[in-house]
């Protein structure tokens, strides 16, 4: 069975403008969001492998994978005007 994957856009797609706005015209925010889309293969790669949760570099993916994720919603949240 193939794991999801962890798209920005279907994660959060109350955002999903922005996010396409974001990834056009901010070379930051497209090669983050490059780098997050890669660890998020890697890891659905490990799990689809049937790897143990407990392996430590499956555990370093998935913090790097967390923490450009939050990276990103602030990057997405940022642009959008608070009311």
């Amino acid at each position: 069975m193939s794991i999801a994957a962890h798209e920005l856009e279907l994660d959060f797609p109350e955002y999903a403008d922005t996010i396409k706005h974001l990834i056009r015209n901010d070379l930051e925010f497209k090669l983050d969001n490059d780098q997050y889309r890669k660890l998020d293969k890697q890891i659905r790669g490990l799990q689809d492998s049937g790897i143990g949760t407990d392996d430590d570099h499956y555990s370093r993916l998935k913090k790097q994978r967390a923490y450009l994720k939050q990276h990103l919603y602030n990057r997405i949240t940022d642009v959008i005007p608070h009311h």
